[in-house]
C-alpha cells in the first residue's frame, strides 16, 4: 500500500560561519536560518559549517578534522576577514577551504534534493552536476566577481543545474543579472528577524541621548563617524556608544564609549531599549545589514550613509535618515533628538519591516518556495 506520509525534502546547507555558543555574535543569522528551516514541516536539514548548537533534527556533516579546521577559522575572524587582510596565510586558508568543500561535495553527492550554499565562494568547488542549487549572496560576495575568471567558473557550476541566486537585498539584482542571468534565476530573498526584536519596548527619553554604532571595526565600516561626530558628541549630552570587534587597528577618540564585541542578547536587554537610535556611516560593500533590520524591528530610528545598501533599505525621513555629508548628519541628530520626530519615525520603521521582512519563519518559507521551484525545474 502507498504511504500517506510524503517523502521529506532533503536540504544540504553549507556555510563558513556559525556561532560557537549562544553568546557568540559571529554567524548568528546562519543559526537563525538553520533553526527556522529545521522547524518547517516535512524537511530534513543537513549542514556543513563551523561547530555550534544545532536543532536536534539537523544532521551535522563535518568530519572531526573539518570541524576543527572550521572552528580555528572562526577563531581567526573567518575567511572574509583573512582575505581582507591579505597575505600568504589568507591565500593558503582560502585554498584549503575550497579543497575541504570539494571533498565534502564529492562525499555527499546525490544525498540531498537541494543544495543551499551560503556565499558564492563556497559554490566554486561544486563542479558540474544536476542537483538543484540555491546560493545566498551578501554584498561582500560581489567583490569575488571582480577577480579574473571567477564569474566564468561560477557560470560553469550553474550551467547544467537549476539554480537560484538569492541576494539578501534588491540592489544586488542588477549586477548579478548581468553576470548570471543566462544560467540562473536571480531572486532576492531577505533574511528574517527574530521575534524578540519586535517585542522590544523603548525607554530612551533621558536627558543624555545614547546613540549606538554596532559593526566590525574597520576603516571602511567606520567611514566618517569620528570626523563628523566630534562636534556633536564631545562634551555634549549626546553620547556615542560603539560596539564590535576591532578588525583593523585604529585610534578610537576619547569621547567615544567603546564597549568591544557584543551579542544580540546584550543589545536586546540593555542597549536597544535605552537608545535614541542606531548610526551607520559605513562605506563598506554592505548587503542588507542585519543589525539595521533588527533595529528597525525594535523601533530604533536609523541614521545612515547613502551607500546603495542603505538607500535600498531606508526611506529618507520616513523609515530612516540618509546623509551624505556632515551637515546632513548634524541635521539627523538634531531632528531625531526631538521626541515626536523620533517616535514617528520609529513606528514607521517598525511597521515597514513587519510588512516587508517579517520573521525568520517567514524567511524559511521563502526559501522553501524557492526549493520547490527548483525541484519542479529539475
Amino acid at each position: 500500500m502507498p504511504s500517506n506520509h510524503p517523502i521529506p525534502l532533503k536540504v544540504l546547507l553549507t556555510s563558513t560561519s556559525y556561532p560557537a555558543t549562544r553568546e557568540d555574535w559571529r554567524g548568528v543569522f546562519i543559526a537563525h536560518m538553520t533553526h527556522a528551516l529545521a522547524a518547517q514541516p516535512n524537511t530534513e536539514i543537513s549542514i556543513w559549517a563551523p561547530p555550534g548548537e544545532l536543532p536536534s533534527k539537523v544532521r551535522y556533516l563535518c568530519t572531526p578534522q573539518e570541524r576543527e579546521w572550521l572552528h580555528n577559522l572562526m577563531e581567526q575572524g573567518g575567511i572574509a576577514h583573512l582575505l581582507r587582510q591579505g597575505g600568504l596565510q589568507a591565500g593558503r586558508s582560502a585554498w584549503h577551504l575550497l579543497s575541504l568543500l570539494r571533498t565534502f561535495y564529492r562525499r555527499e553527492r546525490g544525498q540531498a534534493d537541494v543544495l543551499h550554499i551560503n556565499w558564492l565562494q563556497n559554490a566554486l568547488p561544486l563542479g558540474k552536476g544536476k542537483e538543484p542549487l540555491l546560493v545566498t549572496v551578501l554584498g561582500s560576495d560581489l567583490k569575488l566577481l571582480k577577480l579574473p575568471g571567477m564569474a566564468l567558473l561560477l557560470r560553469r557550476v550553474m550551467r547544467e543545474r537549476p539554480t537560484i541566486i538569492a541576494p539578501n537585498a534588491e540592489w544586488m539584482v542588477e549586477p548579478l543579472q548581468k553576470q548570471f542571468g543566462a544560467v540562473a534565476e536571480i531572486r532576492p530573498i531577505v533574511f528574517g528577524i527574530a521575534d524578540v526584536w519586535y517585542a522590544l519596548k523603548r525607554n530612551w527619553q533621558q536627558p543624555q541621548k545614547k546613540w549606538l554604532v554596532v559593526l566590525r571595526l574597520t576603516k571602511k565600516k567606520i567611514g566618517h563617524l569620528f570626523e563628523w561626530g566630534e562636534s556633536l558628541f564631545k562634551d555634549s549630552e549626546q553620547e556615542l556608544h560603539l560596539f564590535g570587534p576591532m578588525q583593523e587597528e585604529m585610534n578610537i577618540p576619547s569621547w567615544v564609549y567603546y564597549h568591544g564585541s557584543t551579542h544580540p542578547k546584550a543589545l536586546q536587554e540593555t542597549w536597544f531599549p535605552q537608545a535614541a537610535g542606531l548610526i551607520s556611516l559605513s562605506q563598506h560593500d554592505e548587503g542588507r545589514p542585519q543589525v539595521m533590520l533588527e533595529a528597525m524591528a525594535a523601533g530604533l530610528p536609523i541614521i545612515a550613509s547613502d551607500i546603495p545598501a542603505h538607500v535600498d533599505l531606508l526611506q529618507h525621513q520616513k523609515t530612516g535618515w540618509l546623509c551624505h555629508n556632515q551637515a546632513g548628519f548634524n541635521q539627523a541628530i538634531h531632528h531625531l533628538s526631538d521626541v515626536d520626530t523620533n517616535e514617528a519615525l520609529s513606528q514607521q520603521a517598525r511597521t515597514w519591516v513587519k510588512q516587508h521582512v517579517g520573521t525568520w519563519d517567514d524567511c524559511a518559507q521563502r526559501y522553501m518556495q524557492a526549493y520547490r521551484d527548483l525541484l519542479e525545474r529539475a
